[in-house]
């Protein structure tokens, strides 16, 4: 019954999911063809028995799956792509709801809400978003590079060398780096179901420092090199053309040490306490 209904909610957005295709063509969103296929080994890994469901559970369940066809109406009617997206994961928790009740929404839900990750952000956020992490993806390089002792200094979002000026762009502000590492974070953070809830807040919620760092890290390689007075075809093709083949391994690196410190940070205590001795004339026993 999930099959039947997931699929007529599919068939029904297809429109917008074709946009949301187009998009996953460009460098920004390529990661978005993986997304789906993830939330199916999620909701594989979280799966539990299905168990009775009440009729008020599947009406709930309904009165979900309405109110994101509604949404759905309301994005059309004021051109409002995000909101058109967001009903479809809406429509989506509205079919487990009916089919499965609260029990089967509640781990499978995280796995249907890990699906946003799929679609563009929206153009508001990209807008106010990148250039801010533009200039403190520069400042931070500039900073770096000269701690390592390269005269070097910032004009704009233009880092001049002594060789040769190096423009950190829009797509080395970060956005897109910071998009792939936070979906993977709370994927990480949903799968870790042995950690306690306040481990896997501090997980996701520090994918966005990291993703910074990593970021920051890539352009002050990438300065150190045209510094060298390195061939430049060579430096943008490692460094700016292909910076997912170190950059993704570095901040899973910096996040698996994050999480074996915050696995020590609190120990639990196993001890167990012994019995107190017997007093007055009794023989007491320590077990």
């Amino acid at each position: 019954m999930i099959g039947v209904l997931t699929g007529a909610v599919v068939l029904s957005y297809l429109n917008m999911l074709w946009g949301t295709a187009e998009a996953w063509s460009t460098p920004m969103y390529n990661h978005g063809y993986l997304i789906p296929a993830f939330a199916a080994f999620l909701l594989y890994m979280r799966q539990e028995p299905f168990g009775e469901v009440s009729d008020r559970e599947r009406w709930v369940g309904v009165g979900i799956i309405v109110l994101g066809t509604l949404m759905r109406l309301a994005g059309s009617y004021m051109v409002q792509f995000t909101i058109d997206r967001v009903s479809m994961v809406v429509c989506l928790l509205g079919v487990w709801m009916l089919v499965g009740g609260w029990h089967a929404l509640r781990w499978a839900g995280p796995a249907v809400a890990f699906l946003l990750f799929m679609f563009p952000l929206p153009r508001y956020f990209v807008d106010n978003g990148l250039r801010p992490l533009q200039t403190m993806a520069t400042i931070s390089s500039v900073y770096a590079l000269q701690t390592f002792g390269v005269e070097v200094y910032r004009d704009g979002n233009r880092i001049e060398l002594e060789h040769a000026p190096m423009n950190v762009a829009e797509q080395c502000s970060g956005l897109r780096m910071a998009t792939i590492f936070i979906a993977l974070a709370v994927a990480i953070a949903m799968i870790s179901t042995h950690r306690p809830w306040w481990e896997r807040v501090v997980i996701m919620f520090s994918s966005i420092p990291i993703a910074l760092i990593v970021n920051c890290v890539r352009i002050t390689v990438t300065g150190l090199l045209f510094n060298l007075n390195l061939d430049e075809k060579i430096v943008n093709e490692i460094f700016h053309n292909y910076p997912g083949y170190f950059m993704v391994p570095l901040a899973l690196g910096l996040l698996f040490l994050e999480m074996q410190i915050l696995s020590r940070l609190v120990v639990e205590d196993t001890s167990v306490s012994a019995k107190p001795m017997g007093m007055g004339m009794g023989i007491g026993t320590v077990k």
